[in-house]
């Protein structure tokens, strides 16, 4: 059966592993023109590309102009843009008092900042088909308190707000913005937090496990078909039970 996605233009930031590598996995085989960005892991990117047929586009996350002009050219190539996935992020932790300026700010400038440009370069084109889908990916950081993560947190509770305001302004022209929130999930990241920390984590995870990439995948492929047409300006939140026992 003919996928709904079947040559639409999907582009998702940092897609090179982890939850993007997933989503550009899932739309792929779901029959999208996949783009997705990748800036340090080259190595993986071109993994991704041979394996899906996906297209990897190095770009970097803070870098306006050239964000524009990549929005531009896959717009006018491919004759539309249907979905933008921004799922680039970085984390850089460390308690307030010893956190370096510079890393407060790379924080920000790359989860927040960049997902500002990104949607702003793509709002353009999908106002003129008067469609599409931004999916925003946070974080359960951005939701509850995690020590040493203040840079991060802030940029995934600010985006939060700016998704929904963003829905508020572009829903009436046909362009749906959602935010998905995953939890502890199987990626690089979690891999390098020490056993005791990994441990008590998932005690805190009503279904007793991390998620998997392909868990989140799927959300965000929901929300971005025409299953989720009335769905805008929502907060999804994709955690195994993390914050229903928060408190």
């Amino acid at each position: 059966m003919q996928s709904e996605f079947e040559g639409q233009i999907v582009l998702v930031t940092g897609g090179s592993r982890g939850i993007g590598r997933a989503i550009v996995e899932r739309f792929a085989v779901l029959g999208a023109r996949v783009f997705f960005t990748y800036h340090h892991h080259e190595e993986e990117a071109r993994q991704v590309a041979s394996t899906c047929g996906a297209q990897a586009l190095h770009c970097s996350q803070t870098d306006p102009d050239t964000i524009q002009a990549t929005v531009e050219r896959l717009a006018n190539e491919n004759g539309r843009l249907d979905v933008l996935i921004n799922n680039a992020g970085i984390t850089a932790d460390m308690f307030l008092l010893l956190m370096p300026t510079e890393d407060w700010n790379r924080v920000l400038d790359t989860n927040l900042n960049g997902a500002f440009h990104w949607s702003k370069a793509a709002v353009r084109p999908m106002l003129g088909a008067r469609r599409g889908s931004i999916i925003n990916i946070a974080s359960v950081s951005g939701l509850v308190g995690v020590p040493g993560q203040t840079n991060y947190a802030a940029s995934k509770g600010a985006l939060l707000a700016f998704s929904r305001s963003l829905a508020a302004e572009v829903g009436k022209r046909g362009i749906r913005v959602n935010t998905v929130v995953p939890g502890f999930i199987e990626t690089d990241m979690t891999a390098r937090l020490p056993p005791e920390i990994r441990q008590r984590s998932v005690e805190r995870i009503t279904v007793g496990r991390f998620g998997r990439p392909e868990e989140v995948a799927s959300t965000v492929v929901f929300l971005a078909s025409s299953a989720a047409s009335y769905i805008v300006g929502q907060t999804i939140v994709v955690d195994g039970g993390l914050t229903a026992t928060a408190g």
